[in-house]
């Protein structure tokens, strides 16, 4: 596969996910398009809740470009959710469960949100706190997150499916739905900064999700893993429209927990997941992976992050899941490289860092340097992205909008080098290098070490300021169950294989590492330790 010789298989319904949608129930009728763990949910049915969901937040008052915000877990009613707002013309706004109250409130107001739905326990939690600091909420949904999963429905008049019931049968009028109107606000993770909203248009979900299906080969007789969080850009185009566009169902367990996904994909012989590469070592670190047979997932793909190629093997060592990498941002709304099914990613001889994939169809790609300029191939730059994948913007930020998408091209922030076959290798993030003693370290490069020591099981590397070096290097890892090794251990293994101002001068062993929900590493969080701990 290479930009110039596949194309998207495109038809007349493919502009927007809600044609797909109405083309995927038109086409499996009563096969399952949901499985909230054994349970499946005919497609047919799932087009009722969502219309009747329609009618009932319709009547509420939401109309075309609300806001409509999802405090939600990896359950059927996020999916129906998403797809009623839709219907309305309203914007989805995925929030993550994770989010404290303070941080909730912020996405809400932001947003300018006029509908929640959510989680009871997640209302209980944090929901009602939020709501009443953010003010602009006027209406709140809650669930159980367990109703297709063998638990019940409240009877409460503002439960969801409460008020999709009243209203079963009905029928939604069709709105003109434009694919440049906005479909969702997905907000970044934070990992280097606050959180703004990408605008991800109706046109942006839609491309995405084809890239996935027809890329990956994904057709009605798959059955896909949804393993990433579906507020997560990963969840919105890679499961949810996955599925809608190849007509494939959707795997979802409410929540990732590594025994559980082994039984799952044994049970529904799943073939395609993509994830965070924290999911797939937790899997290898579970002893149900050994207890399941895997052997149906003909395509495990692994994005958010550089791969540490030592992780790959220990993971294929240890599962039989062969992990090809995928590169996207929130703001291309999924994939703009990919590892092709069937063909391994190659390392890079000087940068020892493994590919991220090859360009998807109708993108294109600049390596480019400070000032913008585009460089040659094999040079070091920062990755410049241009494509229907790439949004429009940030939600109301028009100064980070200029900042990131020059001319309409996404200045990614990430520092990569494209090879004369087109294979792209990240080095690291720009913000993310470290200047120890006037030389360049990227954090990346030191990881990939770290990883390649049979006890470490994730690794984080971060500069923290030194009154000497003016930065030096610090590294947090976690350890495989079962596994031992002493900090002084982890440096002398990074010594011999590193240069000088590269290696770590101090390891820190923690239980788990600070991640996003999606599985990203929080290095800002490591630097706030780091810096607390300093003298």
């Amino acid at each position: 596969m290479t930009a110039e010789t596949l194309q998207l298989a495109r038809q007349p319904g493919d502009r927007t996910p809600l044609e797909m949608f109405d083309r995927a129930v038109a086409v499996l009728g009563d096969r399952p398009l949901i499985y909230s763990f054994d349970k499946p949910i005919a497609a047919r049915r799932v087009a009722e809740l969502v219309d009747a969901l329609a009618v009932g937040l319709g009547e509420l008052g939401v109309c075309r470009g609300d806001r409509v915000a999802l405090h939600l877990q990896n359950d059927p009613q996020f999916m129906i959710a998403m797809l009623a707002a839709w219907r309305l013309g309203a914007i989805a706004v995925p929030c993550s469960p994770m989010l404290r109250d303070r941080e909730l409130a912020k996405q809400l107001i932001d947003s300018t949100a006029t509908t929640l739905i959510t989680l009871e326990q997640l209302y209980r939690g944090v929901g009602t706190a939020a709501t009443e600091m953010a003010g602009c909420v006027k209406h709140i949904l809650r669930t159980d997150p367990m109703l297709w999963a063998g638990g019940a429905s409240s009877a409460a008049s503002d439960d969801l499916v409460s008020i999709a019931e009243r209203h079963l049968g009905t029928t939604c009028p069709r709105l003109a739905i434009d694919p440049d109107d906005v479909a969702v606000l997905t907000y970044t993770s934070g990992t280097t900064g606050p959180a703004k909203g990408a605008m991800n248009t109706h046109a942006n979900i839609a491309h995405a999700s084809l890239i996935y299906r027809d890329c990956l080969s994904v057709a009605p007789t798959d059955t896909i893993l949804g393993i990433a969080p579906l507020y997560h850009v990963t969840g919105l185009s890679g499961h949810i429209g996955l599925a809608i566009a190849a007509g494939a169902p959707l795997v979802l367990a409410h929540r990732f927990d590594p025994s559980t996904t082994c039984k799952l994909i044994e049970r529904h012989r799943t073939t395609v997941a993509i994830a965070a590469i924290t999911a797939y070592i937790a899997i290898a670190n579970d002893g149900a992976a050994q207890r399941h047979d895997l052997s149906s997932m003909r395509a495990a793909y692994s994005g958010g992050a550089p791969i540490p190629p030592a992780a790959v093997s220990d993971i294929s060592a240890r599962t039989g899941l062969e992990i090809r990498p995928v590169y996207g941002l929130t703001e291309t709304t999924g994939p703009t490289h990919l590892c092709p099914p069937g063909r391994s990613a190659p390392v890079h001889n000087d940068t020892g860092a493994l590919s991220v994939g090859i360009a998807v169809p109708e993108l294109a790609v600049r390596i480019v340097d400070d000032a913008g300029e585009p460089l040659t191939a094999g040079a070091i730059g920062e990755v410049a992205l241009r494509g229907p994948q790439v949004v429009p913007g940030y939600w109301h930020q028009p100064e980070e909008t200029k900042a990131a998408f020059p001319g309409g091209e996404l200045r990614t922030g990430d520092i990569g080098i494209v090879d004369d076959d087109g294979w792209l290798y990240l080095v690291d993030r720009r913000k993310d290098l470290i200047i120890a003693s006037g030389f360049k370290v990227w954090p990346r490069e030191v990881e990939d070490v770290l990883y390649e020591h049979e006890a470490v099981r994730e690794a984080a590397v971060i500069g923290v300021p030194d009154s000497y070096r003016g930065e030096t290097v610090w590294a947090y890892v976690s350890l495989k169950s079962g596994c031992q090794a002493e900090a002084a251990e982890l440096v002398a293994h990074c010594r011999t294989k590193l240069a000088a101002h590269k290696y770590p001068r101090v390891v820190q062993i923690l239980d788990e590492l600070p991640k996003t929900q999606s599985g990203k590493i929080l290095r800002r969080e490591l630097r706030n330790v780091a810096n607390s701990s300093q003298p």
